[in-house]
């Protein structure tokens, strides 16, 4: 069944399936968006995650869209208060279609004051209650890169100190603007950071960290997981299906009509050596339980004691209705186990 988690150290209680939206205003319009909002919350969602870049795949003409289409919501089912919003400021880029400047992004105060004024106009909001840092303004490994090839803040001078981004968030806490603070696509190092930054006084304390997290990606579990049990941070895990991997639908190299990699070709982070085995061997042992492989894969991430929320996205009615419906999916020992043991063999070919 589904579940309410608490949300960092702060007193919302988030319910343990949370919706993504990135793919509305390209994938699913406005009306569609709006369907899987208001299923959504009669299941008992109570969170919902967005991105000022959104919709996805980014670009100039749809950026921001996402955020319109749950702004028309609100504002047209009255229920804002029904609802615990995630929204994310994008990290260090060099993309130019962001700000009114025409320049590229960073952690600053000028870019984040214009990225949370511009979404809460979009979404019909007066606050956000969980604003996240879409990625580092460092140089970092990011979206399956093993190079720092999103964020070019570091090693050349220009870096945003950690310090003075809490500050501006700071700010924006104590003016209601956002509530509380997460990060995204974040490591170890950082996560303390943030930390470390708040207890000494410069700014509010972090409450998540969302990640990539699913069946071949594991790596959140080393270093960045335990920060749940001892500093109260969890975990909102992003692609639980693996961009769609983990339905199954791209098995022996199949792009089904109308499917995000047919569409955009977008999925090279889940086509490593040795994905397409790891995929096989779940799906095996998906079959030999009595399950599809979609169960298996969201009801695993969605049991780990360190998740406090597990992203679900869906382009159509049904696929929402199956994600779901795994909350009646119980891990036993036994799966556990069984899933332990592939993982062991197969560890996690798509981090």
């Amino acid at each position: 069944m589904l579940e309410y988690r608490r949300l960092g150290r702060t007193d919302l209680k988030v319910s343990s399936i949370m919706l993504g939206t990135m793919t509305w205003g390209q994938q699913n319009t406005e009306a569609e968006g709006h369907a899987q909002l208001d299923l959504a919350l009669d299941a008992g969602i109570n969170f919902i995650d967005t991105a000022e870049l959104y919709s996805i795949p980014p670009m100039a003409e749809t950026q921001g869209s996402t955020e319109r289409i749950i702004g028309q919501w609100f504002k047209s089912r009255k229920n804002r208060d029904k609802v615990i919003l995630a929204s994310k400021v994008v990290g260090r880029s060099d993309s130019t279609y962001f700000r009114a400047s025409g320049e590229g992004t960073k952690l600053d105060r000028a870019n984040i004051t214009e990225a949370v004024e511009n979404s809460l106009q979009r979404l019909q909001t007066d606050y956000i209650d969980l604003y996240q840092l879409h990625w580092p303004d460092r140089a970092v490994p990011l979206f399956g890169n093993s190079a720092g090839t999103r964020a070019r803040g570091g090693g050349d001078g220009t870096e945003v100190p950690v310090a003075e981004t809490l500050g501006v968030l700071e700010d924006l806490v104590k003016a209601g603007k956002i509530r509380h603070i997460g990060l995204s696509n974040e490591t170890a190092w950082g996560a303390h950071k943030f930390l470390l930054e708040a207890e000494r006084g410069h700014g509010p304390r972090i409450v998540s960290v969302q990640n990539a997290y699913n069946l071949i990606n594991r790596t959140y579990e080393v270093g960045l997981a335990e920060f749940a049990e001892r500093d109260d941070v969890g975990l909102l895990a992003y692609s639980p299906l693996a961009q769609g991997f983990l339905t199954g639908k791209y098995r022996q190299g199949a792009r089904p009509e109308g499917a995000r990699m047919t569409l955009f070709n977008r999925g090279q982070r889940y086509e490593k050596p040795g994905t397409a085995e790891a995929i096989e061997d779940y799906a095996a042992l998906a079959k030999e339980l009595g399950l599809s492989l979609v169960q298996l894969s969201l009801a695993w991430v969605t049991s780990r004691p360190f998740v406090t929320a597990n992203i679900i996205g869906a382009t159509s009615i049904a696929q929402l209705k199956e994600n779901l419906a795994t909350v009646d999916v119980a891990i036993t020992p036994e799966i556990e186990e069984k899933v332990n043991a592939i993982f062991q063999l197969r560890g996690s070919p798509a981090p």
